[in-house]
């Protein structure tokens, strides 16, 4: 088997996370940086989800028993929400830039995947599951099943001013699913700190994943902000545009309130307990939520005239292209340590032996 095939063999469930953070932080360049970077950054995005995509169909086609043993463990499972994400960040970019038709195909992709994935991968979980239990595979990527709902949310909100004829479709659409990320939001935390309290918490599993715990709210968050940008005479907006406002800030400060934790988190992870400092493709899932946070953080303070958010939204802004180019950096290395030795890197890679 060539390095190729074993690369998409174990192509990673969550590597659409890539175009998530990719695509959100463009859009934080779009609002808030150069255009030059926000570009740069645009061409990236499409050229990951091109190459992740094509990597992803001929994965299904020539190993359809991986990608079946990722849908069954609970640990990878919720990693191929980020189809999902990914197309929507890129549609929500392209939407900023005036391509809004371009937004609503690649919306419309999305959807089809997160419609397929939000019965069927819980389902499976959950039927198909070999052991009495499925809370020892909780971890963080499971909130990608919140930041995929709320990416839906948040472009059909996005779209409604674009066909206004469509508002009876799209509002309630948005506000909907704004909902059911809140919900869910609430039901997979209480997992994950039942799933700390409960068992020993190590280096290994408290991965860069944690890090959606922010990344679910910010995006929430956003989506909030953008409901309720939609006209007020909207009956569903109408009926509930303070329950919104209300809880869109109190996600916002829940969302702050993780930051320090996570820090602490990682803290112990690498400097207590030595684990490794090196590419992982969840690393992704570390830069998304600080470029969704700015964007979110941004875009509500205006609406809700909160002026105090402006300001750290700008300073989140440079810290999520920081860690865009770290973990840019860090995937160069190891694409180069792989290019000269690519027997040895594929047979100690992670996902090699089962991992995610």
């Amino acid at each position: 088997m060539t390095v190729l095939s074993l690369a998409v063999r174990d192509l990673h469930p969550g590597y659409f996370a890539f175009v998530m953070a990719t695509g959100i932080v463009s859009t934080g360049a779009r609002l808030l940086g150069p255009s030059w970077l926000s570009l740069a950054l645009l061409t990236a995005a499409c050229a990951g989800l091109v190459v992740l995509s094509a990597a992803l169909t001929v994965r299904v086609i020539r190993f359809r028993s991986a990608v079946a043993a990722d849908v069954r463990n609970p640990e990878c499972a919720f990693g191929f929400f980020t189809i999902t994400a990914g197309l929507d960040m890129l549609g929500v970019r392209f939407a900023m830039g005036g391509h809004p038709v371009v937004t609503a195909v690649l919306s419309g992709l999305a959807a089809a995947v997160w419609l397929l994935l939000t019965y069927g991968v819980p389902a499976d979980v959950l039927l198909a599951r070999t052991r009495d239990s499925v809370l020892g595979g909780v971890n963080g990527s499971w909130l990608l099943w919140i930041v995929a709902t709320q990416s839906l949310s948040l472009v059909a909100a996005i779209l409604e001013p674009v066909w206004p004829s469509q508002s009876s479709l799209l509002a309630p659409f948005a506000v909907g699913l704004w909902s059911v990320g809140l919900v869910l939001y609430l039901l997979v935390v209480t997992l994950i700190v039942l799933h700390w309290l409960t068992a020993p918490m190590t280096p290994a599993t408290l991965g860069p994943p944690y890090f959606i715990l922010m990344g679910a709210t910010a995006i929430s968050v956003l989506a909030g902000a953008r409901v309720l940008s939609l006209p007020p005479g909207i009956p569903v907006v109408r009926a509930t545009a303070g329950f919104i406002e209300g809880f869109t800030f109190t996600l916002w400060a829940f969302g702050t309130w993780w930051v320090p934790l996570l820090i602490i988190l990682g803290v112990w992870r690498h400097a207590r307990r030595h684990w490794p400092l090196s590419y992982e493709p969840t690393l992704w899932s570390v830069v998304f939520p600080l470029g969704m946070y700015s964007v979110g953080t941004l875009t509500f303070g205006e609406e809700a005239h909160l002026e105090f958010m402006a300001p750290l939204a700008r300073v989140m802004f440079w810290v999520s292209v920081a860690s865009w180019l770290l973990v840019a950096a860090a995937f160069g290395v190891r694409f180069a340590r792989h290019v000269q030795q690519p027997e040895t890197t594929a047979a100690t890679s992670p996902r090699r032996r089962g991992a995610c």
